[in-house]
């Protein structure tokens, strides 16, 4: 088999991963968002702060699983002039916007709850058990799909969205326990305590979204990427005197990039100093970054060697000129 043809198989393959993956979060989106509306129509119902809380923990997968289908979407859109890196950032804007919705939704559970605990109001525990077994069935329908059709080992937006389908349990659980401590004790606050519970898986999973997407946001160093390792990895190949100005950023979950300047001996051939360069991206593709862009220079360059950029934005750039 050429090479050629086992690019093309090896790319097939790949291809035929993400159809899998984007049919299966499809299907699991549709039948999770269905589900969140009968749930927080029934929660409204039957009076149970405990199913509307599980609602408010389902949308947060809605919104996980249609984030990870735009994205396979988006992700496949072509690059233009306009957006050179394409539209992979949109994901990251669409987690952001979804934590601050999480967070909002705890919040009003919450407030909801103090109430309740206070004067617990009258739940038909029976709607209210029905609808969260359903509930609980469906979550392990779609969680059983994901695991047989998709990649949740490897892909992060598959892995995450699978996560949250699991978490999603525990609240139809919580509804669950909540529904028969009522029926059969008549407890009137485990209603509210359920709801608690789950407010507060929805509150951490919004912290941790909208966290690590305002890294992301912020151009932040990657979560799994150590900067002093890099530097030190650049260092070690051969023919290298010195590196500055590194910056490490990511485009969108699991695309790194990184910057820098890389001093050789002035009396490099150009052919050497790019096999310099493809070894350097070489052994940073192993670290996890994708997307390596260095500018090589003499030991003559008369600029800042700090590693890290130490450029004002808003001082002209005087250093930039005078020793030209």
């Amino acid at each position: 088999m050429s090479g050629h043809q086992q690019d093309h198989n090896h790319d097939h393959g790949h291809h035929h991963g993400q159809n899998a993956n984007r049919k299966v979060l499809l299907f699991s989106f549709i039948i999770i968002t269905g589900y969140m509306f009968v749930e927080a129509v029934g929660g409204f119902v039957t009076n149970s702060l405990a199913l509307i809380s599980d609602a408010g923990h389902m949308l947060s997968d809605s919104i996980a699983l249609g984030i990870a289908l735009l994205a396979f979407t988006f992700g496949q859109k072509a690059v233009n002039e306009g957006k050179t890196y394409g539209y992979r950032r949109f994901e990251i804007l669409a987690a952001a916007l979804n934590g601050i919705t999480l967070i909002a939704i705890a919040i009003y559970i919450f407030y909801e709850a103090i109430d309740r605990f206070i004067n617990p109001p009258e739940v038909a525990t029976l709607g209210m058990l029905i609808i969260s077994t359903i509930g609980l069935l469906i979550n392990i329908l779609v969680a059983w799909i994901m695991m047989r059709g998709s990649d949740t080992e490897k892909n992060l937006n598959m892995r995450s969205a699978y996560l949250h389908v699991i978490s999603d349990m525990m609240g139809s659980i919580g509804a669950i326990a909540a529904a028969l401590l009522m029926m059969f004790f008549g407890w009137g606050w485990a209603d509210p305590l359920a709801s608690v519970i789950v407010a507060v898986l929805v509150l951490r999973s919004g912290f941790h979204v909208s966290r690590s997407a305002l890294n992301v946001l912020m151009e932040g160093t990657p979560a799994n990427v150590n900067v002093e390792d890099l530097v030190r990895t650049i260092q070690q190949v051969d023919g290298v005197k010195g590196v500055h100005d590194v910056h490490v950023w990511s485009i969108t979950s699991n695309l790194n990039a990184l910057t820098a300047h890389v001093v050789v001996d002035g009396t490099l051939s150009i052919y050497k100093a790019e096999a310099l360069v493809q070894k350097i991206e070489h052994m940073l593709e192993h670290k996890e970054i994708k997307h390596v862009t260095l500018q090589v220079e003499s030991e003559n360059h008369l600029h800042d060697t700090s590693v890290l950029c130490t450029t004002k934005a808003d001082v002209p750039d005087g250093h930039a000129h005078h020793h030209h």
